[in-house]
C-alpha cells in the first residue's frame, strides 16, 4: 500500500529495504554511531523481516523516516523505531505514523517503550503512562473500545 502525507511517499511493509538505508536513518538521528561493525546491518534485515508491520517514509529517493511494530497481530504489539529526521518532525508525522500503526490492531493493547522528552507527543496519540515511571507508554485498544461503543473482532 502507498499513500502520501503532505507530498511525502508512506509505503507500507518493510520489504526490499536496504539494510544501509536503515542505518544510515539511525545514523542520521543519532541512534547509533558509524562505529557499528557491519554486521549490524544483518540485525537491521532480521528485524524488518521479523516486524509485524512496518511504514517507511520517502522524500522522493531518500528514507526519511520509519516506525516499525512487534506484535501477535491479534492481541499485543509494540511500537517499535519511531525515527523521522530532525527536519520533517513536527509536521504531523510521526502522528500520522502512531495512527496508520493503531489501524491495524485497533483493539489491542499497545506499548512503545520510549524517553521521556517523547511522553506528550504518545499522550496526544492516546498512550498513557502507567504507575510507574520506568514503564512503557500503553494504548488499552480493548479497553477504549469499549468506552467509545466500538465492537471488537472476537
Amino acid at each position: 500500500m502507498y499513500q502520501y502525507y503532505k507530498g511525502l511517499l508512506i509505503r507500507e511493509g518493510t520489504e526490499g529495504i536496504a539494510p544501509e538505508l536503515l542505518r544510515g536513518l539511525y545514523e542520521k538521528i543519532g541512534w547509533c554511531g558509524k562505529e557499528l561493525p557491519q554486521r549490524q546491518n544483518e540485525k537491521f534485515t532480521e528485524a524488518l523481516r521479523n516486524s509485524a508491520w512496518g511504514f517507511t517514509v520517502w522524500d522522493k529517493e531518500e528514507l526519511v523516516g520509519m516506525v516499525r511494530v512487534v506484535s501477535d497481530k491479534v492481541m499485543v504489539a509494540s511500537v517499535q523505531d519511531l525515527m523521522i529526521l530532525p527536519e520533517y518532525r513536527r509536521k504531523g508525522l510521526g502522528s500520522f505514523l502512531i495512527s496508520l500503526c493503531l489501524q491495524k490492531l485497533p483493539c489491542g493493547n499497545w506499548s512503545a517503550r520510549t524517553t521521556p522528552e517523547n511522553y506528550e507527543f504518545y499522550r496526544k496519540c492516546g498512550f498513557s503512562m502507567p504507575d510507574s515511571q520506568n514503564a512503557a507508554m500503553v494504548y488499552d485498544g480493548y479497553m477504549l473500545a469499549g468506552k467509545h461503543k466500538k465492537t471488537c473482532p472476537t
